[in-house]
């Protein structure tokens, strides 16, 4: 089947299309890079024509609370928009585990937005929430640091490898709709602030994890399951200490 995949040439995106080629489905990354912007309508009647399923892995530019709303209502609309009109039959989009359970957090606000769009667009959907990626374990850390100290809570925390995000997003679009959402979370449960303290350490990064229960996760205060997901999640295969680039986030 024709697969396009909005946010093709990302991180998750690439790994995306890369695992449906293999399974011998026509995968059409879509970026701007590639000619394609859903802010501006650029490009997409051309790449929905004989499209079956949208994949959007697409991601904001700037966290800045209005312009991550904008971008996630203005894509989304536009994107539905271009799918309505060339008959797509499934419409896929990766979110976010705990979105709704920290709506104060402005970019989780805008997710919820941009949901709210796809489950009223008519448009058989699916919707794929994964918690937090292990190639984004650097970006926390440093979020979290004050001057030499990282403070963290102490809350549960279920990282997932980007190879095991893009072969669950991968099953869920060449499959049926599910008119709803599945979650999906690394193997391994940690405890946030022990994962970070020993991961530091084994970059040999002179930070202090220090472990405080009103650290905010960019911009919001968690509490104990805010990142895990509820029972019944699929689990990924690649664990942490034997991912491959773990020792490369800490460079």
């Amino acid at each position: 089947m024709k697969v396009v995949v909005i946010g093709g040439t990302g991180l998750i995106g690439s790994k995306l299309v890369a695992k449906l080629g293999e399974h011998g489905h026509e995968a059409v990354a879509a970026s701007p890079r590639t000619g394609v912007n859903t802010l501006t309508g650029e490009g997409l009647a051309e790449a929905m024509a004989g499209t079956q399923v949208v994949v959007d892995v697409s991601n904001s530019p700037s966290f800045e609370p209005t312009a991550v709303m904008e971008f996630f209502e203005t894509s989304t609309r536009n994107l539905l928009a271009a799918e309505a009109d060339a008959g797509v039959g499934h419409h896929v989009a990766l979110s976010v585990v705990g979105t709704e359970r920290m709506p104060e957090n402005g970019y989780f606000a805008a997710k919820i937005a941009q949901e709210q769009l796809i489950q009223k667009s008519g448009i058989p959907y699916s919707l794929v929430h994964a918690t937090q990626f292990f190639e984004f374990v650097r970006g926390i850390a440093d979020e979290a640091t004050q001057d030499d100290t990282v403070r963290i809570a102490p809350v549960l925390f279920q990282p997932i490898a980007g190879d095991d995000v893009a072969a669950a997003v991968g099953r869920v679009a060449v499959g049926r709709p599910l008119n709803g959402r599945i979650e999906i979370a690394g193997p391994d449960l940690f405890r946030m602030d022990e994962f970070f303290r020993e991961t530091l350490a084994g970059w040999g990064d002179p930070r202090q994890v220090v472990t405080d229960p009103h650290a905010r996760y960019f911009g919001a205060e968690l509490k104990e399951r805010s990142l895990v997901p509820e029972d019944g999640a699929t689990l990924g295969t690649i664990r942490y200490a034997d991912w491959p680039g773990r020792d490369a986030t800490g460079r």
